[in-house]
């Protein structure tokens, strides 16, 4: 009867390490999950900042492509005009000489 006693003592014994080193890997589970938890919270916030911050750049660089384009159009019509007056400065010249040859010859 001793050696069974014996025999459950030692089972009892590996059961309490046994036990014992569970608590102990879950322990440090617990641990590593706080950490990733508090880890998530970070780039969340992050990410949330960043977003925020896309999101003024983004309205910022569509507003400055706006004005832009509006040089552009501006620009485009500027010079558009310019060689119309151009031309008319030509076609001008052009008559005045022809007159002034004319008026010479009379």
């Amino acid at each position: 009867m001793a050696q069974q006693g014996a025999t459950l003592q030692s089972y009892n014994n590996e059961l309490v390490k046994c036990l014992e080193d569970l608590k102990k890997k879950r322990e440090e589970v617990h641990t590593q999950i706080l950490a990733e938890e508090e880890e998530k919270l970070k780039i969340q916030n992050d990410l949330h900042i960043l977003t925020e911050r896309l999101a003024r750049v983004t309205e910022s660089l569509n507003k400055k492509i706006s004005i832009r384009n509006e040089y552009d159009r501006t620009i485009s019509e500027t010079e558009s005009a310019y060689m119309k007056i151009l031309d008319s400065s030509q076609s001008l010249l052009q008559v005045l000489k022809r007159d002034s040859v004319a008026l010479e010859e009379r």
